[in-house]
């Protein structure tokens, strides 16, 4: 277990759960808090956001180191499929970054002015939401690597074994 994890892919694979699901669930979380106008509860939730959308960082990191090892075992749709998995990453980060830096900002200016904590934290909330909507376009596209049945619902891939040509 220890020397897998050592391995980026099986890193990739571990970490690529948090800017998603765990962003999400930070979100959700804020957005009772907001509906609650609760203060406390308001700053855990962008602390949480912050955190989870900063994690992108180290996913596109680990992602990065496991391209030449993952690239060969694929086939050519596959190499294909990692291909744009990459580059929505690379061009998709960068709005994980704007949501973690928004968080930050709206925890700060609402420690210096209550008034301001809603609406920093209703920019952070709906930055957060695109950055998912980004981040389940750049895990489409991951699925497809190393998963044929993901790659086109009209071209069904037959399971191992059998042939085009049955009687």
């Amino acid at each position: 277990m220890i020397a897998k994890l050592s391995q980026p892919e099986y890193l990739h694979i571990l970490l690529n759960h948090l800017p998603l699901t765990g962003l999400a669930v930070a979100t959700v979380a804020t957005l009772v808090a907001l509906l609650l106008r609760n203060r406390g509860a308001i700053i855990i939730g962008l602390a949480l956001m912050a955190l989870l959308a900063a994690t992108a960082w180290q996913v596109i990191e680990t992602g990065e180191a496991a391209y030449n090892r993952i690239r060969p075992l694929a086939d050519e749709d596959g190499q294909r499929a990692l291909r744009q998995h990459m580059d929505l990453g690379e061009a998709w980060v960068k709005l994980h970054y704007a949501t973690a830096a928004t968080a930050l900002l709206a925890i700060g200016v609402g420690w210096k002015r209550s008034k301001w904590l809603r609406v920093a934290s209703l920019l952070a909330v709906l930055l957060a939401m695109a950055s998912l909507a980004a981040g389940v376009f750049i895990a489409e596209a991951g699925g497809r690597i190393r998963h044929p049945e993901f790659r086109s619902a009209s071209q069904p891939v037959p399971p191992a074994g059998e042939t085009e040509n049955r009687q």
